[in-house]
């Protein structure tokens, strides 16, 4: 597993790429995290595929310039990476914030993608965890630097090591999130974080919602995974999102939370790679299939009197 970078647009762009031979295949972390949550889960799947986890752009070790961090505007950043990279098609895998990227790649450029896998994902819903919600309340500037302070972050990460050697293993969500509120430290890091949030969720829940959209699926192997016991992002998102994808597979881990990728490694690896070898690539011609899916969904226009 190789970490790099590249300058896209101007702007350094960190990924990690790992296995030489198989289908591409594409990680796409969620909002606070990098491209790290998936270290357990690319050494296993290298072992048959290529892949490639970026760290979006005001994420990890990316760049982080006053931009446009929506949903759109990531996906469209991430094809430009892999179309730096000499990927033309892969199959796309997004957690969190990250499976609004994927189902964004998937609508923006259906030609690229060979197949979706979300995970955990968001805009399948408005629910989400009253603390993002309280995040994107007018105000959070100046909340933020302080939970991003020194001090903050050093006595949390004096507790876990101090849980640690008394045997206590913290579970992957609050790792997570840990390192997440880690990551705030930086002024542009917390910039990038609220426009990110803002972008997808308000203090009413989440603000982007794709199940409108779903049916589209019914042209690209699609595959759900959900930990059962999510806290920021409820399950049953996963199961009203199988229901509106035709074909789609819904994997739920019994004892996992927002990061089944980090509680399950071993297991997740396994079904992701069972889906890739099990389904044949999309071949999408957008100005086909995709048309011929929205004109049976579309109602004729009303004549203008």
């Amino acid at each position: 597993m190789r970490e790099q970078r590249l300058e896209l647009h101007g702007h350094a762009v960190s990924y990690r790429a790992a296995g030489r031979e198989g289908p591409v295949i594409l990680l796409i972390h969620g909002i606070t995290s990098s491209s790290r949550t998936w270290d357990e889960v690319i050494p296993l799947l290298a072992r048959g595929h290529r892949v490639v986890a970026p760290d979006l752009l005001g994420h990890g070790r990316s760049a982080k310039p006053r931009a446009d961090y929506s949903p759109a505007a990531h996906a469209a950043g991430v094809r430009d990476l892999m179309t730096a990279l000499g990927h033309r098609r892969f199959t796309v895998v997004g957690h969190s914030l990250g499976g609004g990227v994927a189902m964004q790649l998937a609508y923006q450029f259906p030609e690229r993608v060979e197949r979706l896998v979300l995970v955990a994902s968001g805009g399948l819903g408005r629910e989400v965890s009253p603390l993002l919600r309280a995040a994107s309340l007018p105000g959070a500037e100046w909340v933020l630097p302080l939970l991003g302070a020194r001090p903050v972050r050093g006595a949390g990460a004096a507790l876990g090591r101090l849980l640690g050697a008394l045997g206590v293993e913290l579970p992957p969500d609050v790792e997570e999130i840990a390192r997440g509120v880690d990551s705030l430290g930086e002024r542009g890091a917390r910039a990038a974080f609220l426009n990110t949030l803002r972008s997808v969720v308000d203090p009413a829940g989440q603000r982007v919602d794709a199940r409108d959209r779903l049916y589209l699926a019914a042209v690209l192997p699609s595959l759900i995974v959900w930990g059962e016991r999510d806290p920021i992002i409820p399950a049953s998102h996963g199961t009203q999102a199988r229901e509106l994808m035709p074909g789609s597979r819904l994997e739920l881990f019994e004892s996992a939370g927002h990061f089944p990728h980090r509680d399950e490694p071993e297991r997740f690896a396994r079904v992701l790679s069972e889906f890739v070898a099990g389904t044949g690539p999309a071949e999408i011609d957008e100005h086909g299939h995709i048309r011929e899916l929205v004109l049976r969904r579309s109602r004729a226009p009303r004549p203008e009197r």
